[in-house]
């Protein structure tokens, strides 16, 4: 029995992750605020989740947490090791995406999405990796952006992203000895309709995914996508794999630009993934 965190596991790329741990027989523990947060259309989505579980045969904890406050983690780490005794696997996804150049970033707006980026990553694992030690191992998988290189109009998700790169990095390093394997995923070719990003586009899901290259699977990637190869790197087949940046959808952690197809060859409408008020993206 594997015991898997998912932070933000209740909306979009967080609740493809869950559901695709579930299918394989993970103990998932999903968590999340079930209010609309920052720049995202999102919410209800511990009550939406536990619907597709359902609908799906299948079953997970969820639990209403806020990944920047640190007694909020420990409750959710303190429930996992009281109902399960241990805790294998953590994936960090929970995150906020507010547009805005520098100037037009106010300090709170920095302030919470540094918080939720880039500390509830440091929140999680600080609470985390202990038990993992004990346990003789474990992985983290950390999701990334590429804006974690820096993007227009994006001066704090930016940051907050860039700095994911650098603490997996440092993480993957100072637990190798831990048998602690940490990797980053980062989600790419665009059109993953989320509450991020139609909280960015005032709901109009097709602005939202206009322009985007799509995968060289001819279609736009899905929260589907994202939990499949987060999947692979918490699996026994991925043992050996620490430290690395897995791309999904093609280029993005590069920087890109994949050329532009013309409007003709651009992904089939029925290939965008399902939209619901319970996503929240990269």
């Amino acid at each position: 029995m594997q015991v898997v965190i998912v932070t933000g596991g209740t909306f979009g790329i967080g609740r493809g992750i869950s559901v695709a741990l579930a299918r394989r027989g993970y103990r998932v523990v999903a968590f999340g605020l079930d209010g609309r947060q920052l720049s995202s259309l999102a919410e209800n989505g511990g009550a939406l989740l536990r619907s597709e579980l359902a609908e799906r045969g299948l079953e997970a904890d969820v639990l209403e947490a806020d990944v920047a406050q640190a007694a909020d983690v420990r409750r959710v780490a303190d429930f996992t090791i009281g109902k399960y005794g241990r805790i294998d696997a953590l994936v960090n996804n929970a995150a906020i995406g507010p547009l805005g150049t520098i100037l037009e970033t106010s300090e709170e707006v920095w302030d919470r999405v540094l918080a939720v980026n880039l500390k509830g990553v440091f929140l999680c694992c600080k609470a985390i990796v202990p038990h993992m030690i004990r346990q003789g191992g474990g992985a983290i998988v950390n999701i990334g952006s590429g804006a974690g290189w820096g993007k227009p109009n994006m001066a704090a998700y930016s940051a907050s992203k860039g700095g994911i790169f650098a603490l997996s990095a440092a993480l993957a390093y100072d637990h190798f000895q831990d048998h602690i394997r940490v990797n980053t995923v980062v989600p790419g070719g665009g059109g993953i309709v989320t509450g991020m990003s139609l909280g960015r586009f005032d709901g109009d899901a097709q602005k939202a995914a206009r322009g985007a290259p799509g995968t060289a699977a001819g279609r736009y990637a899905t929260p589907d996508d994202l939990g499949n190869a987060v999947a692979f790197l918490l699996s026994q087949e991925a043992e050996a794999i620490s430290g690395t940046v897995l791309d999904v959808g093609c280029f993005a952690n590069q920087g890109g630009p994949i050329p532009m197809r013309r409007r003709a060859e651009q992904p089939a409408a029925d290939s965008t993934p399902r939209q619901d008020q319970s996503t929240v993206s990269k």
